[in-house]
This record gives structure tokens, C-alpha cells and sequence, in this order.
């Protein structure tokens, strides 16, 4: 099974950028959508991007234009750039994969952005 560890994670002043990177270990067979969520504090885990095994992406309507997401089973890591960010966006940033439907989760990364 695939094993996930997010970094990247920390305090920034809002507009300005961060970079999260979700690293996959163990047997990445199977694998097809990966992507990012977001819980913020007192709130439910939402959408924030995903990218298909052919590299389309979707994105949540409140990060479009400011976060990219990244990255392929080959390469064996999942990016986020996040850009003109927002005290909005403050929240724990979790990596999410689906091995063979099976959603798997990574242990979250703490972002904070300050106005």
C-alpha cells in the first residue's frame, strides 16, 4: 500500500506564496487520482485540487487562479503552489490518493496564513 508524507506547510503573510509537497512511499500500483484537501479549524475536510493519471486538474472555485497542482505516480510526488494566499486558506492541507478506489490519506501539513 502506498504511503504518503506532506511537507511544505507553515506561517506566511497573506499574498504571498507557499509550496506543499506530498512525497508517495511503498507500491504506487493501482494508483489513478491524487489530490489536496483542506480542513480548516472547526470545519469539514473539503476539495481543494486534484489531478488525473492523464494530468487533467480540478479545482475547488476558491483557489482557481492561485493554486496549481502537480506532479505523477512516475515522479512519485503531488505539488501544490499556492500563490496570493489568503487568511481563508489557513487549514490543515492533507495529500489524497486513490489506490485502486481506496482513498488513502497522509498525516496533514499545518498552513497559516496571516493578514
Amino acid at each position: 500500500q502506498v504511503r504518503l508524507v506532506e511537507s511544505g506547510g507553515g506561517l506566511v503573510q497573506a499574498g504571498g506564496p507557499l509550496r506543499l509537497s506530498c512525497a508517495l512511499f511503498g507500491s504506487t500500483a493501482g494508483l489513478n487520482t491524487m489530490g489536496w484537501y483542506r480542513q480548516p479549524p472547526g470545519k469539514q475536510r473539503d476539495l481543494v485540487a486534484t489531478i488525473s493519471s492523464g494530468g487533467s486538474t480540478n479545482y475547488a472555485d476558491s483557489v482557481k487562479g492561485r493554486f496549481t497542482i502537480s506532479g505523477n505516480n512516475a515522479k512519485r510526488t503531488v505539488y501544490l503552489q499556492m500563490n496570493s494566499l489568503k487568511p481563508e486558506d489557513t487549514a490543515v492541507y492533507y495529500c489524497n490518493v486513490r489506490q485502486y478506489s481506496i482513498p488513502v490519506w497522509g498525516q496533514g501539513t499545518q498552513v497559516t496564513v496571516s493578514s
